[in-house]
């Protein structure tokens, strides 16, 4: 089977790419640039843009599934005009677009890389989402990413395009930025940190290998065409024992002290940080239990294995700054 991958430099699709070529899938990557150290065996393409001008012919010749990993990611300091229109205009228009250039080359299938925020920003363990939680989009990526669905639904309908979507939570592993790599790099200079009391706290994880290989399986699974999974490793933990847990596999000593929530909150409202925040002492769970049963898909690695190996490549980085 010929793949395209778009975003195939990015923290997934790199990733997505290296596991395709194992698997012998032919593979074509896009990319805005060429990347410094390209993953043998990919075709890559330049695509500098992705929105209702996209150009997509020459890329899709031949190709019969597509993976749609490029996007417009959530950002914590947005300096567009008007936020949600350019998340509109990348994510979901931009999205469309690929998927009726797809159609018209002949493809096959297409599995879209969603968000679980589409469901919400929180879930408590005794509850946690399913694929048949209702949607509650909150900002503007979220709603991206919903009104991308419903496109891609509404074009499956019309042209029998094969629409797989996946709902993914915090993605970690080799290369992983964001807050899961501030709490790695506080974590290893010894900073004390101030989750003692984030104990209770339930979060669902995916690693990055885990992610790809249900990818995989959603890319040549006769079952899974026209279905959305929710997907995690299958274990949640607390933020606190998630910094143990990292702590532990960087063999460092576990510093952390009992800030009161109330606080932590209070002080983030006037830094600008709440959701930073409320994703620390906030549960969002998920129940993966469909794409496990339907697919037969189980992770091959657990969340103790994927946090060894995103250490394993946080120490070995040139620059640890």
């Amino acid at each position: 089977m010929k793949v395209l991958v778009t975003g195939a430099s990015g923290f997934i699709g790199n990733t997505l790419c290296a596991h395709l070529v194992t698997q012998g899938f032919e593979t074509v990557g896009t990319v805005r640039r060429l990347p410094d150290t390209p993953v043998p065996g990919v075709d890559y393409r330049i695509v500098t843009e992705l929105g209702i001008n996209t150009d997509w012919r020459n890329v899709l010749a031949g190709v019969q599934a597509v993976v749609h990993c490029a996007a417009r990611v959530h950002v914590m300091r947005d300096h567009a005009l008007d936020p949600l229109a350019e998340f509109r205009r990348v994510n979901t228009l931009g999205t469309e677009t690929l998927a009726r250039a797809a159609v018209r080359s002949g493809v096959q299938r297409l599995v879209f890389l969603s968000s679980i925020k589409v469901n919400g920003e929180s879930a408590l363990p005794d509850a946690p989402f399913d694929e048949a939680s209702p949607v509650n989009p909150q900002d503007p990526y979220a709603i991206s990413k919903w009104e991308a669905e419903q496109a891609l639904t509404r074009i499956a309908t019309e042209t029998g395009l094969e629409v797989v979507v996946l709902r993914c939570p915090l993605v970690y592993g080799p290369g992983v930025k964001g807050n899961f790599l501030r709490l790695l790099q506080a974590t290893d200079r010894g900073i004390p940190l101030p989750f003692a009391l984030a104990r209770d706290n339930r979060r669902s994880l995916i690693y990055l290998d885990n992610l790809a290989s249900a990818i995989t399986t959603c890319l040549t699974h006769p079952a899974a065409a026209g279905e959305t999974y929710l997907l995690s490793d299958g274990k949640d933990v607390s933020t606190a024992q998630l910094i143990t847990q990292m702590a532990q596999a960087l063999e460092k000593p576990v510093r952390l002290w009992p800030a009161p929530p109330t606080l932590m909150r209070l002080i983030a409202g006037l830094t600008g940080k709440s959701a930073e925040v409320d994703r620390l002492f906030g549960s969002l769970c998920i129940d993966s239990t469909k794409i496990r049963g339907k697919l037969d898909w189980t992770p091959a690695y657990t969340l103790e294995q994927g946090l060894a190996k995103t250490v394993q490549w946080f120490q070995g980085r040139d620059n640890r700054s």
